[in-house]
């Protein structure tokens, strides 16, 4: 499917295991339940898609976009997102346990619930970010998006700040 425009397509439920969806659109489908497990949707374009319950583990989802969709109670677990727009997401409840987020913004989005383990974070927040009852442990730090500047939080901070938001997440420190 690389390459492919399956905008509003409605593929939930269905079984992709190893499966090519670079550089698809997949704008507004509806994915639910859907199981990716080890495929690669690098560039992809996720926008507005409804991935609610998705299996993404160990997913490729370098350079994805998912601006505006829901990926709630989503598995992540050990996936890749590298400079990935999760601007405006729903992300409640999903697990992202072992996954590398590194240059990921999550400014407007909701991660609400969501379940981090010893995860690379090293993502853009905003204000409106939501992290209630997020909990786990991660490795920072976290970009924060002013509305004219940008400030590097990380550590005892990073762990205070998400707490202040309704978090219990342990930042650790970083490997070597």
């Amino acid at each position: 499917m690389i390459g492919l425009d399956l905008s509003g397509a409605d593929l939930s439920g269905c079984v992709f295991q190893e499966s090519w969806f670079t550089d698809a659109k997949l704008v507004g489908a509806r994915l639910i339940g859907v199981d990716l497990y080890r495929s690669d949707a690098e560039g992809a374009d996720f926008s507005g898609a409804d991935l609610t319950w998705a299996s993404l583990v160990r997913v490729n989802l370098d350079d994805a976009v998912f601006r505006g969709a829901v990926l709630d109670g989503a598995d992540l677990g050990k996936a890749s997102l590298y400079g990935v727009d999760s601007s405006a997401a729903s992300l409640r409840g999903t697990r992202l346990m072992g996954a590398s987020l590194i240059d990921v913004d999550f400014s407007g989005s909701d991660l609400s619930q969501a379940i981090v383990r010893e995860n690379t974070f090293k993502v853009t927040v905003d204000e409106t970010t939501e992290f209630k009852g997020m909990s786990g442990t991660l490795f920072g730090p976290v970009q924060m998006r002013g509305r004219e500047d940008r400030q590097e939080i990380s550590g005892a901070d990073l762990e205070r700040w998400l707490r202040e938001r309704g978090g219990d997440v342990r930042v650790l420190e970083s490997r070597g």
